[in-house]
């Protein structure tokens, strides 16, 4: 479900039929539904009903309802994982799609727009969000028709049959080393939706922007955390637009990457959702007693803190390294066992955080696969929740696609044509 609310637009509730839902928990009265596609309505609280039909009978359309109403939103479950590329190893997209299904994972991101892997996921069902790389938010930022030449090409042509239903407009931009890119990130994300506005795109397709921790000047206690300085002239101009067009606030979070730095004063069972003591935030009285919770927090209030209190926060990056270097503490094959099984206990419970209890908390996994070719710290390349040969890389509550003989499912392509071409073969022999 998604809440949608702004001073030019009527405050709605947005339901998935594919989700299990009682009609009746969604308030004291009865409804007024608009059908939003085969798989989702908005639902029209009661006192908004003769406004509303009002105006349906005045303009014969609901289509002249404000444009915020009709904003994509890209996830409508609590748990994604994200399918990373840069390895030398990994199964098929096709693969990659039956090995989802069996973990029966229904929301993935990808960093980049590869049409092998959007061909393979058409018709699976499975909803995806794409990369539009930092490398062309220079050239997208020149102008719209930048914008429209690239979803022509990436996206228009795979829909309806692939469920593209977001496009992350760069990664980690506001931050990070490359200022001018903090220049042209905005008009980036102005210049896409304008483009999927003109296709009328913007019903199926969100716009976001992912940022990284580095964007905050401090995350402890939750209630103390504000955007930097030398980013807000970014940021908030930024949000604004989010704010206008319903996008949520997307955040890389990872407690192991918190743990590394400092490991002798992170209690790594806080960090594990583990038994703990926990901390308090004196400010608020808010007790936590994990630090993802913690860090989605500190985020809610960076943004409360830039006039921005009711954007929803959506992790997009969180997990584990199950291998690294010497002097990066925490990362072995345990711990991050252990952080991604109770993580996805924690966000199956469909809760909000201390904060924001009315806000589900949901997070796409990093990642799907080990990346061998991913440079830095070994952890880098170790943060798979599964092995290239689609078998478990350790037990979460997946099976992976191994048969009881332990025999991988997978069968590489070039096995599949050498047996096409031996029949052939005898065939024409």
């Amino acid at each position: 479900m998604a809440y949608l609310k702004n001073k030019n637009c009527i405050p709605i509730q947005r339901v998935h039929l594919f989700d299990t839902f009682d009609l009746q928990k969604a308030g004291p009265c009865p409804l007024l539904f608009y059908k939003w596609s085969a798989l989702s309505l908005i639902v029209f609280p009661p006192e908004l009903w003769v406004s509303i039909l009002s105006f349906y009978v005045s303009s014969s359309s609901l289509s002249f309802l404000p444009m915020v109403l009709f904003t994509a939103y890209a996830f409508k479950g609590t748990y994604g994982v994200n399918y990373g590329k840069i390895a030398d190893n990994l199964p098929s997209p096709r693969s990659v799609v039956t090995l989802l299904k069996a973990a029966k994972i229904k929301n993935t991101r990808i960093y980049d727009a590869d049409h092998e892997v959007l061909k393979a996921f058409k018709g699976s069902g499975i909803e995806i969000i794409i990369g539009l790389g930092n490398e062309y938010l220079k050239e997208i930022a020149v102008g719209e028709d930048r914008a429209m030449n690239w979803i022509k090409e990436n996206v228009q042509p795979f829909l309806p049959g692939t469920s593209i239903v977001g496009i992350a407009v760069g990664n980690e931009i506001l931050g990070g080393d490359d200022h001018e890119l903090w220049e042209v990130l905005l008009p980036s994300v102005k210049n896409v939706y304008d483009a999927l506005h003109r296709l009328d795109l913007t019903k199926v397709v969100e716009v976001s922007s992912p940022h990284s921790e580095a964007v905050f000047t401090n995350s402890f206690p939750p209630s103390a955390c504000i955007f930097r300085d030398d980013i807000s002239i970014y940021m908030k101009p930024l949000l604004q637009f989010f704010s206008q067009i319903g996008s949520p606030f997307y955040i890389n979070a990872y407690p192991f990457l918190a743990y590394k730095s400092d490991p002798e004063h992170i209690d790594i069972n806080y960090a594990l959702f583990k038994s703990n003591p926990g901390i308090l935030d004196e400010k608020t009285n808010l007790h936590y007693d994990n630090m993802f919770e913690a860090q989605v927090d500190a985020a809610y209030a960076a943004l409360e803190k830039a006039g921005f209190p009711k954007m929803e926060v959506i992790v997009s990056e969180t997990g584990w390294a199950s291998r690294g270097d010497d002097n990066e503490a925490g990362a072995n094959l345990e711990n991050a066992r252990t952080y991604n099984y109770n993580l996805r206990k924690r966000l199956a419970k469909k809760k909000g955080t201390p904060f924001r209890p009315k806000f589900v908390a949901k997070a796409y996994i990093f990642a799907l696969f080990n990346e061998n070719l991913k440079t830095g710290p070994t952890s880098e390349r170790n943060f798979g929740l599964f092995k290239p040969d689609g078998s478990i890389a350790y037990d979460i509550g997946f099976t992976g696609l191994r048969d009881s003989s332990g025999a991988s499912s997978f069968i590489p392509f070039k096995v599949i044509a050498a047996c096409i071409t031996l029949v052939l073969l005898i065939s024409a022999s």
